[in-house]
């Protein structure tokens, strides 16, 4: 079994390819970035006119990419809790890691999964934060 998932409750990928896809019984999810469905609002990022980041917020960030993620897993029929493994990507590590560090504790206080977490200098979109996530069904 090889199948495509797309949420209806997720932003729009920003590309050509699924929310996740579906192996046996493992879930591999795209990169998940906070931006809010149907729209290009990213929560607690001010943009100016050319589209460049004056400031952001990475706990709204974190707290919205997390909700992203639980909107795939759950329309894949899968959840939270049966995430295996994490790949972070922050374009700051100096100055966010402290806070999506604290709040990734908060979100798995039990049963934490792997994860890595890698400093790039940019994303596709002017977000600070992407998660790639594999979970089971």
């Amino acid at each position: 079994m090889n199948d495509s998932i797309n949420s209806g409750k997720a932003p729009e990928p920003v590309g050509l390819y699924p929310h996740a896809k579906r192996v046996g019984d493992l879930l591999f999810l795209s990169g998940v970035g906070p931006r809010e469905k149907g729209t290009k609002i990213i929560p607690g990022v001010e943009l100016d006119a050319n589209g460049n980041i004056v400031s952001y917020n990475i706990e709204a960030q974190c707290r919205s990419v997390f909700q992203n993620v639980k909107y795939i897993l759950e329309d894949a029929g899968s959840s939270w809790n049966k995430i295996v493994d994490v790949t972070v990507y922050l374009t700051n590590m100096k100055d966010d890691f402290p806070i999506y560090n604290k709040l990734w504790a908060e979100y798995f206080a039990e049963n934490p999964p792997c994860r890595t977490t890698l400093e790039i200098n940019c994303l596709p979109t002017p977000i600070a934060i992407e998660l790639k996530v594999v979970a089971t069904i």
